[in-house]
């Protein structure tokens, strides 16, 4: 049962290309959130369409790429907003976790960008972060902005595909990823500034009780993004660390997916022909990272019929 973990390891799916890299920059972004280094580009939020193109967000810039079947960028959008997990419905619309606006809505065709929750009861978010669908259209978001052990106020969301907008939590020192179950039964939160997942079991009136801890981690700045395959096994990106864990459902500790590149792997989505490849955003260097996994991604809401 505790047997050290698998080494799995990545080779380098696609890179920034120079002419979208900006050598030598130095943004406000970047200064407080990056520890004040040049920043060309900052990677995020992989998420994959039915066209098997792959999207992420460069979040100091406010650009949106498209990286096609052979690793080449593109770039759909740019616009004034700092945007970062990314998600994509099944109608083919865009959503943005915008730290700097809020939940935003990206039309591919025409790279226009517009809000669908700026604020919530006149109050500005913290910054939110990321968000993941649940099979009747919610979305749950995470609001992070500058929380962490020195701050526990960061925030969970759902926002029902009716237009209502829920608090869930307000006590998460650095809410990042997240993600549920296959029965969407448990919400899961990278906590990322105390170093662990919480397990958030969902109640049948939309509320959450007995929120723990799912798992601690160490080293690193944290965990960060976050998917699970069809077995219920969760994968953490590790920022900071250079990988991405995978942990069964039971919380025990089964592969580490690890970087060839730097250590700053922010987040992670499931694709390719079979959806057992792992794609990785390493931010420090602009590449995104592919692995082969044992077992397939659970379909996103993008690909639901």
């Amino acid at each position: 049962m505790f047997q050290p973990p698998a080494i799995i390891e990545t080779e380098v799916f696609a890179s920034v290309p120079e002419r979208y890299r900006k050598a030598g920059q130095r943004c406000n972004w970047g200064n407080v959130n990056n520890g004040g280094r040049p920043t060309d580009s900052f990677l995020e939020g992989p998420s994959f369409d039915r066209a098997g193109n792959l999207y992420c967000t460069d979040i100091p810039y406010g650009r949106i790429f498209r990286i096609d079947a052979q690793g080449n960028f593109s770039l759909i959008a740019e616009y004034d907003g700092e945007p970062n997990g990314l998600k994509i419905h099944r109608d083919g619309r865009i959503f943005l976790a915008d730290y700097k606006n809020g939940i935003m809505l990206l039309d591919p065709e025409s790279g226009t960008v517009s809000e669908v929750i700026g604020r919530r009861h006149t109050e500005s978010f913290k910054g939110v972060n990321d968000l993941v669908f649940a099979s009747n259209g919610d979305m749950y978001f995470t609001d992070q902005g500058q929380t962490g052990l020195h701050d526990p106020t960061g925030r969970v969301y759902r926002y029902t595909a009716g237009g209502q907008l829920q608090c869930l939590l307000n006590n998460v020192p650095s809410p990042n990823g997240i993600c549920l179950n296959a029965a969407e039964t448990v919400l899961y939160v990278a906590v990322t500034r105390a170093n662990s997942v919480w397990r958030a079991p969902l109640m049948a009136d939309g509320t959450v009780s007995k929120v723990g801890a799912f798992v601690y981690m160490n080293g690193g700045a944290g965990p960060d993004g976050m998917a699970m395959d069809v077995e219920d096994n969760l994968a953490v990106a590790h920022a900071g660390l250079g990988g991405a864990w995978l942990y069964s459902k039971q919380g025990l500790t089964l592969a580490f997916v690890r970087s060839c590149k730097g250590d700053f792997t922010t987040n992670i989505a499931f694709g390719g022909a079979d959806n057992k490849s792992l794609y990785m955003t390493e931010s420090s260097s602009g590449c995104i990272l592919k692995a082969q996994l044992p077992f397939a991604g659970r379909a996103m809401y993008s690909h639901a019929a």
